[in-house]
């Protein structure tokens, strides 16, 4: 009998979920956006209800004021973003999705959903929930074994 290899399976579902997003319905009008971009959409959306700054950018991912610089440069030359004044302070931009970005984003967590649930078809409720509490720990097992990991 083959040993299970889970690692192996979790690289090869990995690698299955990627192409699903690569061909998926909504392909087209996603293209425009590179991953980095989708991660912005993603959180600016997450955080409507607050003003986001271009500081809040670099300290949330990590980056420099240059590479955040560039990167909102190119999602306004996109139409993703835009920078708009406030009020208490003219030097002070905070960055707003267009309605473009706000349509991609709808597309973007359609697919994902579509996603999640042909994952889980089949499973019941209790079953999802066991299988992320083991996804979980494989995650924490591998953060304690090389912390730079996580």
């Amino acid at each position: 009998m083959e040993k299970m290899r889970i690692g192996l399976e979790l690289r090869s579902l990995n690698n299955m979920i990627r192409r699903y997003f690569e061909f998926s319905s909504h392909k087209n009008e996603i293209e425009t956006i590179t991953g980095n971009n989708g991660w912005i959409i993603g959180y600016l959306a997450d955080n409507a209800d607050k003003d986001i700054y271009q500081k809040d950018l670099e300290d949330h991912f990590t980056i420099t004021r240059s590479t955040a610089s560039k990167v909102l440069s190119l999602m306004e030359q996109k139409g993703l973003v835009q920078r708009q004044a406030v009020a208490q302070d003219a030097r002070l931009k905070k960055i707003v999705l267009t309605e473009k970005a706000w349509k991609i984003k709808g597309l973007m967590r359609e697919d994902a959903e579509r996603m999640e649930r042909t994952l889980t078809s089949g499973f019941t409720e209790e079953e999802v929930e066991t299988l992320y509490s083991y996804l979980q720990r494989m995650r924490t097992n591998i953060s304690n074994m090389n912390p730079a990991l996580s």
